[in-house]
């Protein structure tokens, strides 16, 4: 918890106004432009799921240990499946979805034991932590050192 920052304005900062945004932004309204909103949809058509994976996708970003196929997951862990994707892939691997809703680059999910630093190492952020930081800032609050576990980073581009 950031002191002087409370969990709904750093929510409402996040956070776009589109209806679907509600529903664990940016995952539900992605899902709902790929799926409509269905998270255990099997069309037919090679791609699974509310996230709508490719099935080589899913395999390569730990989707096997969950279920067969992503439509046989649960949406949580449709989702962990999708952050792995993220960080490979960026919100290129939802091309018509992602700009919709005016999402780029890479990002990354704050894990236990991440910091700033770490996270600029592992992606190579030009300007480093600083970088990070003033790109995220809204999302992260007053003070650098105070990241929050779940807390969806802009990796790239900066």
């Amino acid at each position: 918890m950031l002191p002087g920052v409370s969990d709904a304005l750093r929510e409402a900062a996040a956070v776009p106004s589109y209806a679907c945004a509600r529903d664990q932004w940016p995952w539900g309204c992605v899902a709902e432009c790929e799926s409509s909103g269905r998270w255990h949809v099997n069309t037919g058509n090679g791609f699974y799921g509310g996230l709508q994976f490719w099935h080589p996708t899913w395999v390569e970003h730990g989707g096997l240990k969950y279920a067969r196929r992503a439509d046989l997951a649960t949406r949580q862990q449709q989702v962990t499946v999708a952050e792995e994707v993220l960080r490979t892939q960026g919100w290129g691997a939802w091309p018509v979805c992602s700009k919709r809703y005016g999402l780029s680059g890479r990002v990354h999910t704050v894990q236990t034991g991440d910091t700033l630093g770490s996270i600029a190492r592992r992606f190579a952020v030009g300007g480093g932590w600083q970088a990070l930081y003033a790109a995220n800032r809204s999302l992260i609050g007053p003070d650098p050192n105070r990241i929050v576990v779940g807390t969806m980073l802009r990796i790239a581009p900066l």
